[in-house]
């Protein structure tokens, strides 16, 4: 037997047709120029993968959504970009209520395979991300309150480790990987191909809502919707969006699991609010409804490129909190994506203990992220800093951060994505991959 390990899959070596194409990520600041892409077709390539670069000591990158919001976490110059995109098998089991997705399944596939037969899967605001990034890190959106982060509903795992072997977890087994998956981030402990997850029943139907108000209400808005959404039934998820002051808006987008008749009523307080240019409140069939909360993504490369970041609140801002967002939003640059967003928190996401799983920021009132965005690579350094300043201004009235939200700006980022769970992170860390193979910039040391 040789001791040669070849890459299998679908191998594109910089230098080969098809090596620009591999290169494009979601936000074009994440550019990079790595050695090899292997297109993972079955777990096997991954393993092989892993080999061939701890042989030829090349970094690694797992990547599956191509949606990484900082650079070198999913490609890395000179190194190997492990995609698993072309792993795409979905199974699901009506009479148990769960569903083995592959990890290359993009969120908005599974969404609607699922709603197809009468399922819910979780979603966040994008249906081009992939599982595996949403999944590993916690995966938050609007449906949360119902059914629990992504990650919640995790119960079992396909995993190659290190030295290329493939581990399973579980409940029963290397179940302290199971826990450290659930919320402690990708590109950790090893590269995963299968996740398997309950699933909910989908109701028939759904009321979704979409409500726009002029740019320069915000303040009254957010003052409202900080006391109103965390304190709205559990049925209802609420995304908040402020714009730049250039050009922008403040746009409300959710769904509530029920009849519009008692969706109108929970939405009434909120409402009433300064004078809203634009309200849409439909019930449509789940499918649709789904849809309505997905629009399509820009195409990768998308033309801006971010800078991110976030926190999760524990009480409504006071007006020295909203004053840093005025001067945030008024310096952004107009006609971009460039904003503050907010989702609100608790239900099932609060009923989970912090130490249960891996994502310990369960006693919030909600999430908060801001990015600011630009098109020319000049003003890149202007932006980033703007986004990272007015974190440190937020810190008083913030907790945490959001692990699929990295923000490289945090210094020890460790305790601010995991708070007390960063410990045992540390632990499975090192007994998975006690040589630290799977690095990045943020990843999660060993214990020593």
């Amino acid at each position: 037997m040789t001791s040669e390990v070849k890459l299998t899959g679908r191998v594109i070596f910089k230098g080969n047709p098809g090596y620009e194409a591999a290169r494009k990520n979601w936000d074009p600041h994440t550019d990079r120029f790595p050695r090899v892409f292997v297109f993972a077709q079955k777990t096997q390539d991954v393993a092989n993968a892993i080999r061939w670069a701890r042989k030829n000591n090349v970094p690694i990158r797992p990547r599956s959504g191509r949606h990484s919001l900082e650079p070198n976490l999913s490609q890395v110059n000179g190194g190997i970009v492990i995609d698993v995109s072309d792993m795409k098998k979905i199974k699901l089991n009506k009479k148990s209520g769960t569903a083995v997705v592959e990890t290359g399944n993009r969120v908005g596939r599974i969404v609607d395979t699922l709603a197809r037969q009468g399922f819910i899967a979780p979603f966040g605001d994008s249906p081009t991300v992939g599982i595996g990034g949403i999944t590993l890190g916690g995966g938050i959106g609007p449906l949360a309150r119902t059914t629990g982060l992504i990650s919640d509903n995790l119960i079992e795992l396909e995993m190659v480790d290190a030295k290329g072997r493939v581990l399973r977890a579980n409940k029963k087994q290397n179940s302290d990987l199971l826990w450290a998956s659930r919320g402690g981030g990708g590109g950790n402990f090893g590269i995963y191909t299968k996740y398997k997850f309950k699933v909910l029943h989908a109701p028939a139907k759904a009321t979704v809502f979409r409500i726009t108000w002029p740019w320069d209400q915000f303040e009254k808005v957010v003052k409202k919707w900080q006391v109103w959404a965390p304190n709205a039934s559990t049925k209802l998820g609420s995304e908040l969006n402020i714009g730049p002051k250039k050009g922008g808006n403040v746009s409300m987008v959710g769904l509530f699991l029920g009849p519009k008749i008692e969706a109108l009523r929970q939405l009434k307080p909120i409402l009433s609010v300064g004078t809203p240019t634009q309200k849409i409140i439909r019930d449509l069939p789940y499918l649709e409804a789904t849809k309505f909360l997905l629009p399509p993504d820009p195409v990768l490369t998308q033309k801006f490129s971010n800078q991110f970041s976030s926190g999760f609140g524990r009480r409504p801002f006071p007006d020295k909190a909203i004053k840093i967002m005025r001067e945030f939003l008024e310096k952004a640059e107009g006609g971009t994506p460039a904003g503050f967003f907010f989702l609100n928190w608790g239900g099932a996401i609060s009923r989970i203990a912090p130490k249960a799983t891996a994502f310990f920021w369960r006693k919030a009132k909600f999430y908060v992220e801001w990015n600011s965005s630009w098109v020319k690579p000049s003003h890149a350094a202007r932006n980033i800093a703007l986004a990272r300043n007015t974190r440190k201004k937020l810190q008083p009235f913030i907790v945490g951060s959001y692990i699929n939200v990295p923000d490289q700006g945090i210094k020890n980022s460790g305790p601010v994505y995991y708070g007390k769970n960063f410990a045992r992170l540390r632990k499975v860390k090192a007994k998975y991959d006690p040589k630290n193979v799977f690095n990045n910039p943020q990843s999660i040391p060993p214990a020593k």
